[in-house]
């Protein structure tokens, strides 16, 4: 049985594989980006492949549908050679792919987006009576009844993706690559997907799928291919491998070395902590935010924490002035302010790194330099001419300083992982020297090494004295960065964890409680901490 107690297992391992990639070299400018890596794939199983963002995975999927040629090595489908030239000739074999940006047409109706471009055809017209039968007989053989007819755009984005999936079986899909699908699905939106997923691997169809969350892979893969610098270095079966050693595995080394905390406490940072930066009481732009009140120092972070709709992406929002505030008030540096735009905002030393990184950060066509100088880039420019030097200097600067991993500043955003990506975008507001920065679930979306190099740089502004204002969802990286936590419930502030306080069992009695203390969360984190001791195994199957 797995963590989720619904899932039995297959054992695909005695099967002959559908996919088989073997020895697979690729270079880009000269630069190794995958070295003798392998992939083996079963019809009817799920198969998880994971890595550090670099690590090889998109690069060994964009091989596989066409995208690139590799340079060395041998891919076999169905048993036989197969050399795809184009993901056009990858889907006619029978692989489909569904992105973490969903490719459907917004304004075009459900039916139409699954059987676009292969919609039968009377009489040689388009059947549409047909293709919206077909649709819904297909959505409900997912157990999803929904109006077919309507502009896939309106509905919620796990149904959207149902829609992908559909689309990718109308089109007798053998295998089914999901690279990173869950990204931006709350908890009931996954599980329906995961039913579907499910019910692919159970028709017979291979399933690749591709996610940087530790629980989801426990919850549905069969087995796993590990992937670190263009490499395979393991290939498991999901029950042979417990979470600990999968990460491990995929980082190269010790997973203490990696979350390692600062040598000083949450209380010795608040003691060090500086003037006020911003303080917000009762801000409310109703629905959605009802009276939140907070404020972060200089020096510190602080944590914003609430289940997923409780207001935490509006609350920034409104701080950063991007929403209208209908009531409550704002200072910065002990003056009452009215940020009337983001502009406003940015002119009074605020930086907010938006969770949309796709959608409202990134600029995808421009060049890396160009994307992380685009918020200083006036200060950058005498007579409307750019400095280049100057530009170059700054881009170079942070590219050290935060790692990041690309082939060229001149090289366009999106051919970045996406934890590079994020460097990128957190670079871009570092250039225009803030005097808070405002995080929301700023590690989303991104795998386990690049979690931590965030942690770790965010610690490090913190301790250089920047105020850090950080949500997120996960309350281990919340509690692994922030100094305390302001938790907010249904638009409201509901309860502040100072220093020691501060943990993940007291964050959840707060979201499920409020400020009434203890609860039964806190007698569940006893139990499993005498589970543990008492050798417990709560890895899953």
């Amino acid at each position: 049985m797995t963590e989720s107690g619904t899932h039995t297992r297959h054992s695909p391992l005695t099967r002959t594989p559908l996919l088989e990639m073997q020895d697979i070299g690729i270079s880009f400018g000269g630069v190794p980006a995958l070295r003798g890596a392998n992939l083996s794939v079963a019809a009817g199983e799920v198969h998880a492949l994971i890595g550090q963002n670099g690590a090889g995975k998109s690069t060994m999927i964009k091989i596989l549908t066409g995208a690139y040629r590799r340079g060395s090595g041998s891919v076999r489908f169905e048993g036989r050679e197969v050399d795809f030239r184009t993901p056009k000739q990858a889907r006619e074999a029978g692989i489909s792919t569904i992105y973490q940006e969903i490719n459907l047409v917004p304004f075009r109706s459900v039916a139409e987006n699954i059987f676009l471009g292969r919609e039968p055809r009377r009489f040689g017209l388009i059947d549409w009576r047909t293709v919206q039968q077909r649709a819904s007989a297909l959505l409900e053989s997912f157990g999803l009844q929904i109006d077919v007819k309507k502009p896939v755009g309106r509905y919620s984005t796990a149904i959207q993706q149902m829609v992908a999936l559909a689309r990718a079986v109308s089109s007798d899909a053998k295998m089914v690559i999901m690279d990173e699908s869950t990204s931006s699905l709350d908890e009931r939106e996954v599980e329906l997907l995961f039913t579907v997923v499910r019910k692919l691997r159970d028709d017979g169809r291979a399933v690749i799928f591709v996610s940087h969350r530790l629980d989801e892979l426990y919850a549905l893969c069969d087995r796993v291919t590990v992937m670190r610098d263009g490499q395979t270095v393991a290939q498991s079966t999901m029950a042979e491998m417990d979470k600990l050693q999968l990460v491990t595995t995929m980082l190269g080394r010790s997973l203490a070395a990696v979350v390692q905390e600062d040598t000083a406490s949450r209380e010795a940072n608040l003691a060090k902590r500086g003037k006020q930066v911003i303080g917000a009481s009762q801000l409310g732009a109703p629905p959605k935010v009802n009276g939140v009140s907070l404020d972060v120092h200089a020096g510190e972070a602080v944590g914003l924490a609430g289940l997923l709709g409780s207001g935490r992406t509006e609350t920034m929002r409104l701080m950063f002035g991007a929403d209208p505030l209908a009531q409550g008030s704002l200072s910065i540096g002990g003056e009452a302010v009215a940020l009337k735009s983001p502009q406003d905002a940015i002119a009074r030393g605020l930086a907010y790194l938006t969770e949309d990184r796709k959608g409202e950060g990134i600029v995808p066509e421009l060049s890396v330099r160009d994307n992380l100088t685009l918020v200083c880039l006036r200060t950058l420019a005498k007579n409307g001419v750019v400095d280049v030097k100057k530009q170059q200097a700054i881009v170079d600067r942070f590219i050290a300083s935060l790692g990041i991993k690309l082939r060229s500043a001149d090289q366009p955003i999106r051919e970045l992982s996406g934890g590079n990506q994020q460097k990128v975008l957190l670079a871009r507001w570092l250039a225009a020297e803030p005097s808070l920065l405002l995080l929301d679930e700023p590690t989303r979306g991104i795998d386990v090494g690049a979690k931590a190099d965030v942690a770790k740089i965010v610690r490090e502004l913190r301790d250089a004295g920047l105020a850090v204002l950080l949500s997120a969802s996960e309350l281990e990286e919340l509690t692994a960065v922030a100094d305390r936590a302001v938790v907010i419930r249904d638009g409201r502030t509901v309860a502040e964890l100072n220093g020691a306080e501060m943990s993940e069992t007291a964050i959840m009695d707060a979201i499920a409680y409020g400020s009434e203390g203890h609860s039964a969360l806190a007698d569940a984190a006893q139990s499993a901490h005498i589970e543990d001791a008492l050798g417990g195994d709560r890895h899953g199957a």
